[in-house]
């Protein structure tokens, strides 16, 4: 019984040291992560093996592992910007990054976890400048836009595809010009819309008034060739095709033939 407590001891400190170095062995990698290898005794960072996917892992107690989130993340930047005349325009923009899982052990070494704010708002800063300060306030504020937003994409992502990290996508949400730049930029396109607008009517009238001009030409072309071909001798015909079919009709008349100044009959009678 007195040896318990001296054999006891060492048990209990052999577990206890089992159970940290496991601890520190023992490695869970969660959705959305991969891990970078680092290894105290051999060259630290694993850049040359793919880092650490999702799951359990078991590394030697005295390496350490750098987790990061490698799936599609969002950063919302909003800068102050200058036109191509020198006007202070704010854009609001968002960016779809992730960093590449193939060398984020690279990426890990030499830019390190914080490389959103030492890399991509940078990288994002320095584009929007370049683009919007080649555009005016008013190609800002209307036709441009999907130009701009698709420029700074294609900037910022030639700077980030060395940097190894992928850019997904970058939209402008919102461009905020000077008020007095805003409000004169509304006044002329307002001025424009009503400019064409008029013009429209005044297309409209003079083709209206051109159908009515062509309409009544072709009424008076159409009087002027039938009156032509309304000869004495026709009308008379015509009179007596109408003579007969009354004759023939069952209804009481009187028909009076020679009479009138033209010699056709005249009929008395509806009955």
């Amino acid at each position: 019984m007195e040896k318990l407590p001296k054999i006891a001891f060492p048990m209990i400190l052999i577990v206890v040291v089992l159970v940290i170095l496991l601890a520190k062995s023992a490695v869970t990698i969660g959705s959305g992560e991969a891990g970078v290898l680092y290894k105290t005794f051999d060259n630290g960072v694993v850049t040359d093996k793919p880092a650490l996917g999702e799951g359990f892992h078991i590394i030697a107690p005295w390496n350490k592992v750098i987790i990061y989130e490698v799936r599609q993340q969002e950063l919302f930047e909003k800068m102050k910007v200058l036109s191509s005349n020198g006007l202070d325009i704010i854009l609001e923009t968002t960016a779809w990054y992730m960093p590449k899982s193939s060398d984020l052990g690279k990426l890990h070494q030499e830019k390190g976890e914080n490389y959103l704010d030492r890399i991509i708002k940078p990288a994002l800063r320095s584009a929007a400048r370049s683009v919007v300060g080649r555009y005016t306030p008013e190609q800002l504020y209307s036709s441009k836009r999907d130009i701009i937003q698709s420029e700074i994409f294609d900037e910022t992502k030639k700077i980030l595809d060395s940097q190894y990290i992928i850019l997904n996508d970058v939209l402008v949400r919102d461009v905020t010009l000077p008020a007095t730049i805003k409000d004169a930029i509304e006044r002329k396109l307002k001025q424009e819309q009503e400019s064409l607008e008029y013009e429209f009517r005044l297309v409209t009238a003079a083709k209206e008034a051109e159908k009515v001009i062509i309409e009544a030409q072709g009424k008076a072309d159409a009087n002027r060739i039938l009156s032509a071909s309304l000869t004495d001798k026709i009308l008379q015909d015509k009179g007596i095709e109408a003579t007969v079919k009354l004759a023939e009709s069952p209804n009481s008349k009187v028909i009076v033939i020679g009479s009138g100044d033209t010699g056709m009959p005249i009929i008395l009678g509806n009955q």
